[in-house]
């Protein structure tokens, strides 16, 4: 691998929701970037980048895939590292993992569906990275297709400044351009063929009024275009629109829209430039932000081949020859096969074996990888997703990534006792691969329950388990992964005392325990999962001196992991430590960790403790015939119905659902509808059962 000029080099993703055609998309570039020379369809399961069993089978894609393609524009080469990535809720540990390393994304949209359910939730992961990207509105062939009414959903549902910098020649089965509003040329395809043409007569009222919004509004995010706008007397060339439109992308203020057909080949070329003209190279962040390992003080890099290595594992995967191999992206420095690296997580000194540029499962053997790439290694043994690499004079550790909770379990064991083995290596490895699957073994049954994201999460677990390991197991029913609360604030003081025989152990603290408050809720420690503790030290005049404090915040955290009302973990917990007492000889930090851990147990039950259970945010899609039947059986799930709009001829119907309530819903829904309706189901929060429903589960076990 050469040093390439890092200006060249885009790290992109391609994320939407699913079946909006995002590896239908990749399949086209990695053609017309000259990577195949043959197009594989999705619908077909020959897909390039769809290479697992169950993602031929189902056409859908569950593990995001990395290639590398080089395409000219302007007179240079880029080089593209592109994910693509599964559009399926289930599976959002994928799209989470890819958007940490990226540095922009194409977000595609149908033309027909505009913003749905999971659009919505990767423009929230891309928003929580930073993350710059354009818009692809694709399926403008299809019936129904409506450029302006997706623009118009970009702008309301996802509260961000849409740049259209083409409009269409033609919709639905008339579909065959685009008008390029930045050279005022149509774009015309006749199959994969594609000329420059003149503005069609018809269109060039239309193509006007559109420039002139795009540098309207260009001109409302950028001082220095506002001026050359402004000035009649300045000339505004082409180079510069480019150049407020590449500055206003980087800085997120507004979002280029171009649009076209994948499947029909149409549009591809154009975005390709959009995306080198447009979307950051890796040193368009000049800097690199960490935290020293050690001190956590801020620790700052720059995005330099010159400056020391760093680099971020962010996907673990085992080859065919079942080698651990872990995705990183370098953010700094270069890497070269044979050389050590700092593994900083446990402070330990790693070789580095191989090298690879990944293509899908293809591996592509290299010597040396530099600031901005996207690779593999082989080597490294104790690597995690979210371990941070570095020089091994470096003390770095860089901004991990957010890995949401499961919500759903189910039980499973070897059908035969002498693959008890076999199935404990292959649990392990797919929990290194997967940092959304858990593994638990239920203290009272002894039962392996093993938790993911969904159905087709543990479906896919379990074919893996079953196919690739060759473990065959008896699978119980879906069952939900409940959390616990505290319903009020109470006051407590404990004491733990513990003289006879050896050394002694004393502790004593008083304590608030409750909710936390609404502002810990939007933090974003909470929302990231750093933390579900909101832990207030209100101890003055050192009657508890500070070496134990950690320790009592250790043992309230540990002791959230076991709810008193059913066992399960706290969603969050609120804990005001306002006084307490030590002993000359007998206090230790042990003793506050285990006096924080009683004084839980004993106050808890005073404080209303609730069970929560997973709530979904349910988006039906149905012909009105249907509309009745589909709300009466959502109302008996114990959904609530948000809302329904008519879209296309379709009615929309919103709702929040328990998750408990919706295993196997595609099935019944199928039967209201005579198969004409479909649904879409992403997890919203954690609600409070109520009291009916929660005795039963605590009692009965119905759920668990």
């Amino acid at each position: 691998m050469k040093i390439r000029n890092i200006n060249q080099l885009r790290n992109i993703g391609i994320a939407a929701h699913i079946d909006a055609g995002k590896t239908t998309l990749t399949e086209r570039i990695l053609y017309y970037t000259g990577k195949i020379h043959k197009l594989g369809e999705t619908h077909n399961g020959v897909s390039q980048m769809d290479t697992k069993e169950m993602e031929k089978a189902k056409g859908i894609t569950i593990s995001a895939a990395v290639t590398q393609v080089n395409w000219n524009w302007d007179e240079a080469t880029y080089t593209f590292n592109i994910i693509d990535t599964p559009g399926h809720v289930d599976f959002t540990i994928e799209v989470e993992r890819a958007l940490r390393v990226l540095d922009g994304m194409i977000a595609l949209f149908d033309a027909v569906a505009g913003v749905e359910p999971q659009s919505e939730t990767v423009w929230r992961q891309a928003n929580r990275y930073k993350v710059p990207r354009i818009a692809f509105i694709n399926k403008m062939d299809r019936m129904g297709a409506d450029f302006a009414k997706v623009v118009a959903d970009i702008k309301n549902k996802l509260n961000a400044i849409p740049l259209p910098l083409q409009i269409p020649v033609g919709q639905e089965d008339s579909f065959r351009g685009i008008v390029d509003l930045l050279k005022m040329k149509a774009i015309i395809w006749n199959e994969e063929i594609f000329e420059e043409q003149e503005i069609p007569k018809k269109m060039i009222a239309e193509a006007q009024i559109a420039r002139r919004n795009l540098l309207e509004v260009l001109a409302e995010v950028n001082e220095d275009f506002l001026e050359k706008y402004l000035e009649e007397s300045v000339e505004i060339h082409i180079e510069d629109i480019y150049k407020a439109i590449r500055i206003a992308t980087i800085n997120m203020n507004v979002i280029p829209v171009l649009c076209g057909t994948a499947y029909k080949n149409k549009g591809v070329q154009p975005l390709m430039d959009a995306v080198a003209a447009f979307l950051p190279a890796p040193n368009d962040t000049e800097i690199i932000n960490g935290v020293h390992s050690i001190t956590k003080a801020e620790f700052i890099l720059p995005t330099t081949v010159d400056a020391p290595f760093t680099a971020l594992a962010f996907k673990i995967a085992f080859d065919k020859q079942h080698r651990k191999m872990a995705f990183i992206r370098i953010y700094s420095g270069m890497l070269k096969v044979g050389e050590s690296i700092k593994l900083t997580r446990i402070g330990q000194k790693q070789r580095i074996g191989h090298l690879y540029q990944i293509h899908a499962e293809k591996q592509q053997s290299v010597k040396i990888a530099q600031a901005g790439d996207i690779v593999a290694i082989v080597g490294v043994k104790d690597i995690r997703t979210g371990d941070t690499l570095t020089a091994l004079d470096i003390d770095m550790a860089l901004e991990t990534l957010f890995v949401p909770e499961p919500v759903i379990s189910i039980a499973l064991e070897a059908k035969q006792s002498s693959d008890l083995d076999k199935l404990g290596i292959a649990l392990g490895k797919l929990a290194e691969e997967d940092p959304t699957f858990k593994i638990k073994v239920d203290n009272e049954t002894g039962q392996t329950l093993i938790q993911g994201m969904g159905e087709l999460h543990l479906e896919y677990l379990i074919n893996r388990i079953q196919g690739d390991f060759k473990v065959p197991c008896v699978v119980g029913q879906p069952m939900v992964s409940y959390r616990e609360a505290l319903g009020t604030t109470v006051r407590h003081r404990e004491r733990l005392k513990k003289f006879t025989g050896g050394p002694g152990l004393f502790a004593e603290i008083e304590v608030e325990i409750g909710p936390v408050d609404s502002i810990f809720l939007e933090s974003d420690m909470f929302k990231k999962g750093e933390t579900r503790l909101q832990f207030v030290n209100e101890i003055v005049g050192g009657v508890i001196p500070k070496e134990y404090i950690s320790s009592v915040e250790k043992g309230f955290r540990l002791a959230m992991e076991t709810g008193i009302r059913a066992g399960y973990p706290l969603e969050h917990l609120k804990v005001r430590l306002i006084d307490g007492k030590t002993h000359v000889n007998e206090s230790k930090a042990l003793a506050f960790e285990l006096v924080a851990k009683d004084t839980f147990k004993e106050a808890s039950p005073l404080a209303m403790p609730q069970l929560l259970e997973p709530i979904m945010s349910v988006e039906v899609t149905t012909p009105d015939d249907y509309i009745g039947s589909i709300i009466g059986d959502l109302n008996r799930r114990r959904a609530i119905i948000k809302g329904q709009t008519v879209e296309q001829g379709q009615v929309v119907l919103k709702a929040d659902a328990p998750l408990a309530e919706m295993f196997g819903y595609i099935a019944q829904l199928r039967a209201l509808s005579a198969g004409r309706a479909n649904y879409t189901m992403t997890f919203n929060h954690y609600g409070v059962v109520p009291d009916k429903v929660a005795e039963k589960i605590t009692q009965k076990g119905i759920y668990t």
